[in-house]
């Protein structure tokens, strides 16, 4: 099994696993031998990059099937999803094709049963003390840059019952940090109960036995329950963490971007989010170069970042998309410009990480470790997720800890995005 693009489809990659080990395959997540007879690789559709890789990772496997390497192919996730027609016609070498929602088609093409009573259970591809937690599928917001709902549909929420079952499964082997990921996490429940329900799913999964750590991906900004934050307030496991894609400031950009928030708007929500979470992590995501962008939007969003002083910020380059709202604009920002105003925001974040970096020196912190690297073990706060934010770094010559396991941490030096300290 090969997983390519994000945190939604590991979770995908991993219920397949579980599905194929419950039918008595032996099965292996990207391994370092090419010795399989067969291989599947999930797919990410989303950028252009990601999409290259994807194509890239098909033609490779592909060619390997030709040279007799491997016996058989076959693709799924969000780039067959959306371009099956055409990837059919270019690698016809592949020996099938599956979109995001055909599980049971892939399964019984590998002559394999889908077993309806593994709830929960799954192989997982990251660390057993933490994995991420998918709440819902697809996406009913109408963002102008978003492809996503032409692979993934709309939303659809998962019943709390099945998510608590999935919680407790992973609890009891082992799991003790839920990473709760969707297309937009704060309109779940609208479906099924007809109310933002997230503030109940926090309370019932944080009653779990053995979750030490839940984290917030992934909340859309217009019409954001505020309701989450007293649970936040209320329970100790709700980490003080908050991964809100704000995409843009400047109210020609959300507009166009069809994001339903203004530039004030946005501000009043980071201001009372923080206001009623002393403390809180925010991590938001941004564009560089959407269709119509000025030097005067860019300037004016790099002044926001200033201000703000997020927590955590990622920046990405717009990627202009077939059958989004956005493919009817003309891509008009050059990629050069498109990477100097990337690169401007990023070294702006690095000097705000550095200063927020320097203020936990000398403070204690709860840490989860997550692994060994060299001569040190390698954790994070509750204000960290993992592959994307900081780390905090202890000598392990000076200190032992074990992987998977909770320390209290002194900080003794900070630089940009690492933390170093020693065992309290």
């Amino acid at each position: 099994m090969v997983t390519l693009g994000c945190s939604k489809n590991i979770v995908d990659s991993e219920v397949l696993m579980g599905q194929l080990k419950a039918n008595n395959f032996e099965v292996e997540h990207e391994s370092s031998k090419d010795d399989s007879s067969i291989v599947i690789i999930n797919t990410c559709g989303f950028i252009d990059n990601a999409k290259q890789e994807s194509i890239d990772t098909i033609i490779r496997y592909a060619d390997a099937k030709k040279a007799g390497l491997v016996d058989k192919v076959f693709v799924t996730g969000c780039l067959s999803e959306r371009y099956r027609p055409e990837l059919e016609k270019e690698i016809p070498n592949v020996d099938g094709y599956f979109g995001t929602r055909e599980l049971p088609r892939l399964l019984k093409t590998l002559k394999a049963d889908y077993k309806h009573e593994l709830v929960g259970e799954r192989l997982l591809t990251t660390p057993h003390h933490y994995s991420y937690f998918k709440i819902a599928e697809g996406c009913d917001r109408p963002c102008s840059f978003c492809a996503i709902p032409l692979m993934r549909g709309k939303h659809v929420s998962k019943p709390i019952e099945e998510l608590v079952k999935e919680a407790k499964y992973l609890a009891k082997n082992g799991t003790r940090e839920l990473m709760l990921i969707a297309q937009d996490l704060t309109y779940y429940g609208l479906d099924l109960y007809k109310k933002r329900n997230l503030s109940e799913l926090l309370k019932q999964l944080s009653d779990v036995e053995g979750i030490e750590w839940i984290r917030l991906h992934y909340a859309f900004p217009s019409g954001f329950p505020m309701d989450i934050l007293d649970v936040m307030n209320e329970r100790k496991n709700i980490c003080n963490y908050l991964d809100m894609p704000l995409q843009h400031i400047t109210d020609s950009m959300l507009s166009s971007m069809r994001r339903g928030t203004t530039k004030q708007k946005t501000i009043d929500l980071v201001n009372e989010i923080r206001n009623k979470v002393p403390g809180i992590a925010l991590r938001t995501t941004l564009i560089a170069g959407y269709p119509g962008e000025t030097q005067k939007d860019h300037e004016e969003m790099l002044e926001w970042v200033e201000q703000t002083r997020f927590e955590r910020l990622g920046i990405f380059g717009y990627s202009h998309e077939e059958n989004t709202h956005a493919f009817l604009l003309k891509d008009n920002v050059p990629k050069k410009t498109k990477e100097a105003r990337t690169e401007a925001v990023m070294a702006l974040q690095q000097g705000i990480s550095f200063e927020l970096n320097q203020q936990k020196v000398g403070k204690t912190f709860k840490v989860l470790f997550d692994k060994k690297e060299g001569d040190y073990f390698i954790g994070r706060t509750e204000f960290d997720s993992p592959e994307v934010d900081n780390e905090v770094l202890v000598k392990a010559s000076n200190d032992f800890v074990r992987i998977g396991h909770f320390a209290n941490v002194k900080i003794t030096s900070a630089e940009d995005y690492d933390l170093y300290g020693e065992i309290i």
